[in-house]
């Protein structure tokens, strides 16, 4: 990419949340709990359901996968603004940004997609639940993940590329803690009409379309709910979309928060939606999902009374706490 790039600028500076040392070390310490609070969650949530037979259900199989893209989303952020505040650098190299930015967007969309299957997995559950086995198969499963995945990457990349053919040639500076596009985009010096284009098209259609589809599932959800006859059983079913509405809520509030705030970049209203979207979601989906749900609950007591907290803790601490300490 950098070979058809025609920019002078190199690397640019993350300006981060603060300027202000005591700030700066509240900010990192807040991070850095937040962000072993979002692995560590995350990860329990994935080892229960691979430990517990019980939870081997499609459901429970589209929550690990959104537990495992909610790791991966917060450490395409977090570890880079808690390196650079070790450091004292607030670099990052032009190929790092692009590269965070692909990561970055491709979780995102994962979140965007997971969320609909998840949608569509409880509508075939409540509306159709003499089908559920037939229709939720583990080979439909495994093509949905895959899909998603596919489609994400391949959104991603196209505004990556279309990003790595501006060029950069004056300001540098970044006034948030990760790579964005459109801060990239008023840094440029190029014509980027055709990459707002793209956003403003195809990119709202990847993040509107799954939306679309969540708000159909829960419509025809109450519906079919709303004509059963007994009133505790209908609200019993819709009783296990729960969770996933709240983290639904959560996550689509903080992306319209963020992308169609008419206030101007970098606002107070602003950052604090860029740290929920980034940093706050991941962590509070694992306690949203185990809090809201009995099995799950089980699950995670019976894993912790197996002694596979220990195992936890040890590869926690082989995966995050090691590498951190040998930045120091």
């Amino acid at each position: 990419m950098s070979s058809t790039n025609q920019s002078s600028v190199t690397e640019f500076l993350l300006l981060g949340l603060s300027r202000q040392p005591q700030q700066q070390q509240l900010l990192f310490l807040l991070f850095l709990t937040m962000y072993l609070a979002t692995v560590l969650g995350n990860l329990l949530i994935i080892l229960a359901i691979s430990t517990d037979s019980r939870l081997h259900t499609p459901m429970y199989f589209f929550l690990s996968n959104l537990s495992f893209v909610d790791v991966c989303f917060s450490s395409t952020t977090v570890p880079k603004v808690l390196a650079n505040h070790i450091l004292g650098s607030q670099a990052i190299s032009f190929s790092g940004c692009l590269t965070q930015m692909y990561f970055l967007f491709t979780f995102v969309d994962m979140d965007n997609f997971l969320l609909a299957v998840m949608a569509y997995d409880r509508f075939v559950a409540i509306c159709h639940p003499l089908h559920y086995t037939t229709k939720m198969t583990h080979k439909v499963c495994v093509l949905m993940v895959a899909g998603s995945w596919v489609t994400a990457n391949l959104n991603v990349l196209l505004h990556t590329l279309l990003i790595a053919q501006l060029s950069f040639c004056g300001d540098n500076i970044i006034p948030h803690f990760f790579c964005d596009v459109t801060p990239l985009l008023k840094l440029s010096c190029s014509d980027t009409h055709l990459n707002e284009l793209i956003i403003h098209t195809e990119g709202a259609v990847i993040i509107v379309t799954p939306f679309v589809c969540i708000l159909i599932s829960y419509i025809r959800i109450t519906c079919a709910v709303l004509r059963v006859s007994s009133q505790k059983g209908g609200w019993k079913a819709f009783s296990t979309c729960g969770s996933h509405l709240a983290v639904v809520c959560l996550f689509y509030g903080t992306i319209i928060a963020m992308y169609f705030n008419p206030s101007s970049f970098h606002s107070s209203e602003d950052t604090a939606a860029t740290v929920l979207y980034t940093v706050v979601t991941p962590m509070l989906n694992p306690f949203i999902y185990s809090l809201r749900n009995r099995d799950l609950k089980g699950a995670l007591q019976k894993l912790l009374n197996q002694h596979h907290l220990l195992k936890m803790l040890s590869f926690f601490h082989w995966m995050v706490l090691a590498p951190l300490s040998k930045i120091k």
